[in-house]
């Protein structure tokens, strides 16, 4: 039973987050661990939270599990695990990432050229008492991000330095291979038939989002600005040949910049974007956290996010230094469905 994993998450406004660990040890405590790691994994990278404070997160989880352990005076011992948590973005082609102990990411350039990120290491999960910290890359498109765990380049018969070599030559030199194709010759190189330790690769080749599927607005903390904003909105959509959608994303956006303009506060910014679905977010300069709720029929108000929720395939918020974004998404009619 293996403490190794990988996890793919999308997440709002057409980023993914990538995703691997190890869990020292074998057998059934170490596969429970791990289970419970990636579930927690899955479920911070809901609320969308940034590489550091998810890692901060995972830190404080592993650290109870050791004192549930020590409580319960099983033998299972104390837990050992690192992780690394990237977060990639189509849209500026940046990648923000962190890691907990975790070996560093390698990186695939479109010449076929090789890197390993300075990427801060930071302590095993469970350590405690420091805070991680996130380092940023611009990612050209088509490069791509190659995460694992030590059981691929460790081995009793070769040093870390020497793994970390043979890997970047497993990878380098082939500028036109998928992401498939790289693994398999990783796999080829490094592992022997029959590993002795537990191993998990991730390769992701980056994507960008053309400028002219990107398109955004300020907007005045106006009530009268709502209209000019449809109007905007539904030229927009005619251009990409998503005019079906015009009613819809126009109550939609309607909806959520009415609540950023009563509730939130300066500035407040309107982003589209046109990926595999039709995207909307709505930013303003305040934290405070919208509600959906039951609007009884003698209210006036409280139904819009109601509207948003029942109309959009999947809504929500994430939080910014400064503020916070109301996303929506839409689906694409069929003959629009494939982006590029």
């Amino acid at each position: 039973m293996s403490g190794d994993w990988f996890d793919v998450t999308p997440l709002s406004g057409a980023r993914v987050a990538l995703a691997v660990g190890d869990v020292v040890g074998h057998g059934l405590h170490a596969a429970a661990t791990m289970g419970r790691l990636r579930t927690a994994v899955h479920n911070f990278s809901a609320l969308d939270l940034p590489p550091d404070e998810l890692l901060s997160h995972l830190d404080d989880l592993v650290g109870r599990i050791d004192r549930d352990e020590a409580s319960m005076e099983t033998d299972a011992g104390v837990v050992g695990a690192t992780c690394l948590y990237a977060i990639y973005d189509p849209v500026t082609q940046r990648c923000v990432m962190a890691r907990a102990g975790h070996l560093a990411p390698a990186v695939i350039h479109p010449d076929g050229s090789v890197t390993f990120p300075d990427l801060p290491a930071g302590l095993p999960l469970g350590v405690g008492g420091m805070p991680f910290e996130t380092a940023e890359l611009e990612l050209a498109e088509g490069a791509q991000l190659v995460l694992y765990t030590d059981g691929l380049i460790e081995d009793r018969t070769r040093d870390l330095d020497v793994g970390m070599e043979l890997l970047r030559q497993s990878l380098a030199g082939h500028p036109g291979r998928s992401p498939e194709e790289s693994c398999q010759a990783v796999l080829d190189e490094l592992l022997p038939g029959r590993p002795k330790d537990d191993v998990a690769l991730l390769i992701a080749r980056t994507r960008a989002l053309p400028p002219d599927r990107i398109a955004d607005w300020d907007v005045p903390l106006d009530p009268a600005a709502v209209g000019g904003m449809r109007g905007a909105v539904s030229g927009k959509l005619a251009e990409w040949g998503l005019s079906d959608l015009s009613f819809t994303m126009e109550l939609v956006l309607s909806e959520l910049i009415t609540n950023a303009i009563r509730y939130g506060s300066a500035p407040i910014h309107v982003r589209l974007i046109h990926d595999r679905m039709l995207i909307c977010e709505v930013a303003d300069g305040s934290s405070t956290s919208p509600h959906l709720r039951y609007a009884a029929t003698t209210d006036e108000g409280g139904r819009g996010l109601f509207l948003v929720s029942q109309m959009a395939e999947h809504w929500g918020t994430r939080y910014m230094p400064q503020g916070k974004v109301i996303w929506a998404e839409l689906a694409l009619p069929k003959a629009a469905e494939k982006a590029p």
